[in-house]
């Protein structure tokens, strides 16, 4: 596998490049940000490293660019920037996750492993798990230096494992995976098989047992035992940890505010209700319960609605709750005194957090909507500058070239959106119809208007032999000029694109549903998790949006769930989840899910994750 380092940083890059040689990849190094570009255009990368601060061209201008051209290969940054707002930024740009400096080698290699195979590209042409390396180019199976010989099978079943080490395989989706339906054998074999390989396996010296019986349910990949995987989620933690949130807008949310004010209260009285029982010392096993579900529903939702602080204290209620467990039924738990007058004192205070208004955000809670760049060529300076100040109002951004050498060195820096063209410049031989066939020769499929004073027939035929898009004729208004440009521009597609959204709380539902719909998703909630099945099949999402923590059947059996079926196994799970250790993570990644985003949500932040992943899974089609 191929990674393009585009970082100036001579110690960082030196350390990076022997850590990623060691495991297998190749590795090309860019020293500023043109350097970078030019080496992602020209060669083929299956993903690119890029540190924060690199010269003559900015980290967010280079992802643009690539995205602009329609590169999707993943892009990973390595920052010391921890700000939320630079963190959207690069995301919204078209960076596909970060990792914050100082960090740990583990964490690093698992991030780019996820990319890559998130992308749908495999993490490198040697799969390894410890001391174990598939090499997919030859064929070859190694341990510690010592060649095993493996049957086809054999060899097929253990790619398959090492290439999806979170996933668990039923055996009948293993007949499927490695013989298709109509040669398969029957699921016995796959046991035969699995046997068989792994007495190879232990006969070269590999002690532990690399492939795990998931009982009732199939089998999986262990955690090396450097648990890669428990490092790439503590890793992830402590990003989370060390973000500075900001509160969240409330523009846009304040109308769905409204109509669950009444709902956070009712949820508050539960919670007063167990500080009256808790009280008295009759706090019993259905009321704690009842209590510690609202408290967690709260942490998860006030955050999103403008009540940070209401999100801490409900989720230290929580705590409290549940640290205390919940004692046999009809039993009354005696708490300690300190922890009742806490408990008592953080209702009060998620009480009084209601009787405020909500905090506004500091930044915006959405990407900014596009701005069409559009390169015009023209020396007519009362011209261009009224287009400048009328630019805006169309959505539209200009730069201008008022002679062509100025224009060939815009081209060279960035690709417009579209070009308009004067055929002729004052004080120059050169004929602009020359430049228009450079330009269709060097981008085909940019939109060209040409806008002169020249109107013969056989300028209107030379230009539409050169694939100008459209010909306007000068005296032409500002608007008729606007109004040309818009219908050459590329239409933004609508995503047509399907989420599902499944959590217990409404609240919750509301918002999320609330962010997405107006990037053109179809967005199906549903609060009944036990329907899911009935819903999935139904609605046939092109990505689920999972609450980890529900009552009657949790997220993580409905990402088990989804991973065991042939037809869903690779749909796209986003869990939502207030739990953010590593241990916590680590088990939403082993039952299948393949990223995750923390409550309270940040608007921003799940756009660009949802947004991005299903502009990729289109661009794949």
């Amino acid at each position: 596998m191929k990674i393009l380092l585009v970082a100036d940083d001579v110690l960082l890059s030196a350390a990076l490049i022997e850590l990623l040689q060691t495991n297998h990849y190749s590795i090309d190094l860019a020293n500023d940000g043109e350097a970078g570009l030019d080496l992602a255009m020209a060669a083929e990368y299956d993903l690119i490293l890029l540190d924060w601060l690199i010269p003559k061209l900015d980290v967010l201008s280079l992802c643009r660019q690539l995205r602009s051209r329609g590169d999707l290969k993943p892009i990973l940054l390595i920052t010391s920037q921890d700000a939320n707002a630079d963190i959207v930024a690069a995301l919204d740009a078209g960076a596909d996750d970060y990792i914050v400096k100082p960090y740990e080698a583990a964490a690093l290699l698992a991030k780019i492993r996820s990319l890559l195979r998130r992308s749908g590209v495999m993490a490198s042409s040697t799969l390894i798990w410890d001391n174990l390396c598939l090499e997919q180019a030859s064929g070859k199976v190694i341990f510690n230096q010592q060649l095993i010989s493996l049957t086809a099978t054999e060899y097929k079943l253990l790619e398959l494992f090492l290439q999806n080490p979170n996933r668990i395989f039923s055996r009948q989706i293993i007949l499927d995976q490695l013989w298709g339906f109509d040669d398969a054998p029957m699921e016995n074999a796959v046991t035969t098989h699995i046997k068989d390989l792994r007495k190879k396996l232990k006969a070269v010296g590999l002690t532990e047992d690399i492939i795990e019986t998931v009982y009732g349910m199939g089998y999986r990949l262990k955690p090396p035992p450097e648990q890669a995987i428990a490092s790439d989620t503590a890793s992830l933690e402590a990003n989370n940890q060390h973000k500075t949130k900001p509160t969240p807008d409330i523009t846009n949310i304040n109308r769905v505010l409204e109509r669950f004010r009444h709902s956070f209260s009712q949820q508050v009285a539960i919670l007063e209700a167990a500080k009256t029982a808790l009280l008295a010392g009759n706090l019993h096993t259905e009321l704690q319960q009842t209590a510690k579900q609202e408290a967690h529903k709260l942490a998860g939702s006030m955050g999103a609605f403008g009540y940070p602080e209401g999100s801490r204290i409900a989720r230290v209620l929580e705590h409290l709750l549940n640290h205390n467990g919940i004692p046999p039924t009809g039993e009354t738990r005696r708490w300690q005194d300190d922890q009742i007058a806490e408990f008592s004192q953080l209702v009060t205070a998620l009480q009084q957090e209601l009787t405020k208004s909500p905090v506004s955000a500091t930044t915006q809670p959405s990407p900014a909507p596009e701005i069409h760049r559009i390169l015009v060529i023209d020396d007519d300076v009362t011209l261009t500058e009224q287009l400048k100040a009328e630019a805006a109002a169309w959505g539209m951004g200009i730069k201008i070239a008022p002679d062509l050498a100025t224009a060939r060195s815009l081209l060279s820096f960035r690709t417009p959106d579209a070009v308009l063209l004067d055929l002729s410049f004052s004080g120059i031989e050169e004929n602009g119809l020359t430049f228009l066939q450079e330009l269709a020769q060097r981008s085909p499929n940019l939109p060209i208007v040409v806008f002169t004073a020249r109107d013969s027939l056989a300028d209107r035929l030379a230009v539409s032999r050169l694939g100008a898009k459209q010909f306007l004729h000068k005296g032409a208004t500002t608007e008729q000029i606007f109004q040309t440009l818009s219908r050459v521009l590329p239409q933004p597609q609508t995503s047509e694109a399907k989420v599902l959204i499944v959590d217990d709380d409404p609240v919750i539902l509301t918002g999320l549903s609330a962010l997405l719909t107006p990037w053109g998703l179809e967005v199906t909630t549903l609060s009944e998790p036990q329907r899911f099945w009935e819903v999935l099949t139904a609605t046939a999402p092109d990505l689920v949006l999972l609450d980890l923590e529900m009552p009657k059947v949790s997220g993580l059996e409905l990402c088990q769930v989804v991973r065991q079926d042939a037809q869903w196994g690779d749909l796209f799970i986003l869990v939502v989840t207030a739990h953010t250790d590593a241990e916590s993570l680590q088990q939403a990644f082993a039952a299948g899910a393949d990223d995750f985003i923390t409550k309270p949500v940040l608007g921003p932040e799940l756009v660009s994750r949802v947004i991005s992943r299903i502009e990729r899974k289109r661009s794949r089609r």
